[in-house]
């Protein structure tokens, strides 16, 4: 074998692993940065960013439908699936492109292939081995499925969704989290029959519950048929069709079958646990600094117990980059992680729910419901939804929830307020300009604040 020496060695070239290597690079330290696939991971090429093109593919079908309501004289022919893969693949391989790009510039060697720890503190990919003085595993996620769910054919993953080159007639997502109901929404947007069968009482079912019961009442607005509270029991399929038994009986039929309940920690057949590496539950096992149980050697993004979020794995990057570079970073707590769903409505939220502020403090936390109703520009734009603050009685506020179109854009200035543990009264003077949705959250922090303007 022949050895190569760096200052850092990174294991997977997703949101986390590229961050981290970009930033150490900054910083003075030769990288090596190892990746089997692609450079950018599941985010760039399989997540995020593909299913965000499908989603504004979906929010345009949408505004065609709806021309005629401001006037404008329009009509929907249909979906066309191959220029549809066509505009995603497109803004792919654009930011794929600049990727490679700026990791070239940055002078960091790029290595192709599968790696694997060694309790040395190297990485062998093939022949080699890539020693450095740290290492940090950043080695993604994977689409779970359930104890006799086998993907295949007509059972799919988010992964297999976006592969599919046609538009289905019927389609049942099993999972009402994140992914389960974007791809919801972006099916029904192309005109396809929907059901989302989950085994909790509420879509969404991680956020504040008047979140989940907003997106719930959208959804059925919109023909999204929903099955909530309940378990599947068995699923069968023919070459034509596929047919999902529920735990109380029901009998669901539809095209395919998307199968959305997480993702678990891709940790198995890199040698983490063979090297000394402490995982539990598949998921590796860091101090609040992100070390591993070996001295040296690091974990970052999704294989880090928490939410599993780019930004998330962005930020962890930079922060044990500056970490072994001799800086002292801060780290942000999982409460101040922005969270977007991004369907149509979207939801967005950071903080504490209302049920979790109340567990934490009791009494003393007070919260206020803004209906979007009352914001201009969100009837301008046609959206309903609602604002919702959540603070500590004559104290900081915890929490910052939202639901509608857009609203993904506004949740920044949430993490602002619950980050610096701002009062409403903090906010209040501070003008939001006129007509934007952001005016919303200005009547929540002007309602704790006591002085509703356009509330009662």
């Amino acid at each position: 074998m022949t050895d190569h020496a760096y200052d850092l060695v990174v294991l997977g070239g997703g949101s986390g692993g590229y961050a981290a290597a970009i930033r150490a690079s900054e910083l003075g330290k030769s990288v090596a940065l190892i990746e089997k696939d692609k450079v950018g991971g599941t985010c760039l090429h399989r997540g995020c960013i593909p299913t965000k093109a499908l989603l504004h593919t979906a929010e345009v079908a949408d505004h065609v439908r709806s021309a005629g309501g401001v006037g404008v004289t329009a009509s929907l022919e249909g979906i066309d699936p191959a220029a549809v893969t066509a505009y995603r693949e497109g803004i792919v391989a654009k930011k794929y492109a600049g990727l490679q790009g700026l990791l070239k510039a940055r002078g960091i060697t790029v290595v192709a292939g599968e790696g694997r720890l060694l309790p040395d503190r190297g990485v062998a990919v093939g022949d080699d081995v890539f020693r450095g003085e740290d290492i940090i595993l950043a080695t993604g996620s994977y689409s779970r499925t359930l104890p006799g769910l086998e993907i295949g054919g007509r059972v799919l993953t988010s992964e297999g969704a976006l592969a599919l080159g046609v538009v289905p007639e019927r389609v049942i997502v099993l999972g009402g989290g994140v992914i389960g109901v974007e791809f919801a929404s972006v099916w029904r947007s192309f005109g396809a029959d929907v059901t989302i069968v989950e085994a909790l009482d509420h879509l969404i079912p991680n956020e504040d519950v008047a979140l989940s019961k907003g997106l719930e009442r959208a959804f059925r607005k919109r023909g999204i048929a929903q099955k909530l509270g309940t378990r599947f029991a068995s699923v069968t399929q023919t070459d034509a069709a596929v047919s999902l038994t529920l735990e109380d009986g029901t009998v669901l039929g539809a095209d395919y079958l998307l199968v959305a309940v997480g993702r678990g920690p891709a940790t198995d057949g890199f040698g983490f646990a063979e090297a000394g590496v402490a995982i539990d539950r598949g998921f590796v096992t860091v101090d609040d600094r992100l070390q591993t149980s070996i001295e040296h050697v690091w974990a970052v993004g999704d294989i880090v117990p928490g939410l599993q979020l780019a930004h998330r794995s962005f930020q962890q990057g930079i922060f044990v980059a500056e970490q072994v570079a001799g800086l002292a970073p801060v780290s942000v707590p999982e409460a101040s992680i922005p969270r977007v769903t991004y369907s149509s409505p979207e939801v967005a939220s950071v903080g504490l729910t209302e049920a979790q502020a109340r567990k934490a403090h009791g009494d003393r936390v007070v919260a206020y419901d803004y209906n979007l109703a009352g914001n201009g520009k969100s009837e301008i734009l046609g959206t309903a939804g609602l604002v919702k603050v959540v603070r500590i009685e004559n104290g900081p506020i915890v929490g910052v929830h939202l639901i509608g179109d857009r609203v993904g854009e506004l949740i920044t200035e949430g993490q602002l307020a619950v980050g610096w543990e701002a009062h409403p009264e903090d906010i209040a003077p501070f003008i939001h300009a006129h007509p934007t949705q952001s005016e919303a959250l200005g009547e929540a922090f002007l309602a704790l604040a006591g002085k509703p303007l356009h509330a009662l």
